[in-house]
């Protein structure tokens, strides 16, 4: 015997279904016809299609007085082509960076509540800091997930905020939200993301952000070295770095 579906799981399916269905018209599709065609009654559609033409997913067309896909979905496609096209400009880019530095880079792209690193360069030195493709971290807690998460869009950060908590993976994780608001504000105002033993003992981190025409992060490019090499001359010299690879990367991929 199936389980029965649950309310949120039946509306998310309907979500999809309705945005499969308007793919498949080039016309725009009424009330009515998405009723019928789907199988939806009238009144839990008529809130579905007023909460997604809200939001962008969908438009309407009050001439027809019907529906059809929104500036959003096209957004939706753009940020995963340009996702992809990041990881594979990223790699020559960040080759260069670590060339420059000597130390550890990665590029860190956005994946639900946390950051991923979808390429990568190792820095030179004996002793330097590993990073792979696909590892993850909590946004709070590296400095290429601030820079994601202090360039969210106002509502994504406020619900992110909301519910996260912050584990204290080592003594010098931040422990509060309002502190964590305090530092997306100055990632805000200078563009650039800093930690010290935040995530791992012994190492430091900084970070800027790749942003779209939109202004949504894209992906942050990250430096991360030990803090026995981290002084100023070396902050500043890593610092102009990352200000290069982020520009070159949006050129690159025709953001810039």
């Amino acid at each position: 015997m199936q389980p029965a579906e649950s309310g949120s799981v039946k509306s998310a399916m309907r979500v999809l279904d309705l945005l499969e269905y308007l793919r498949r018209w080039n016309a725009a599709q009424t009330h009515t016809q998405i009723a019928a065609q789907l199988a939806i009654p009238k009144s839990s559609l008529t809130q579905l299609l007023k909460t997604l033409v809200s939001r962008g997913y969908l438009d309407y067309d009050p001439a027809s007085k019907g529906y059809f896909l929104g500036p959003a979905i096209a957004a939706l496609g753009q940020r995963s082509a340009e996702t992809r096209d990041l990881a594979s400009v990223a790699e020559t880019v960040l080759a260069e960076t670590a060339r420059a530095t000597s130390e550890t880079c990665a590029l860190n792209v956005l994946k639900g509540d946390v950051s991923e690193v979808m390429a990568t360069a190792s820095g030179t030195h004996r002793l330097h800091y590993l990073m792979r493709v696909g590892d993850t971290a909590p946004l709070y807690a590296t400095s290429g997930g601030k820079a994601l998460l202090a360039h969210l869009p106002a509502e994504m950060r406020q619900d992110y905020l909301s519910r996260i908590r912050l584990e204290a993976i080592t003594p010098r994780t931040i422990g509060s939200v309002a502190a964590l608001e305090a530092e997306i504000a100055e990632i805000q105002r200078s563009g650039i993301a800093f930690v010290v033993e935040e995530f791992t003992p012994g190492i430091a981190g900084m970070a800027r952000p790749i942003l779209n025409r939109s202004g949504f992060p894209l992906a942050a490019v990250n430096i991360a070295l030990p803090i026995a090499r981290y002084d100023e001359a070396l902050k500043q010299r890593c610092l102009k770095a990352l200000d290069a690879a982020v520009a070159m990367i949006r050129e690159r991929i025709g953001i810039a």
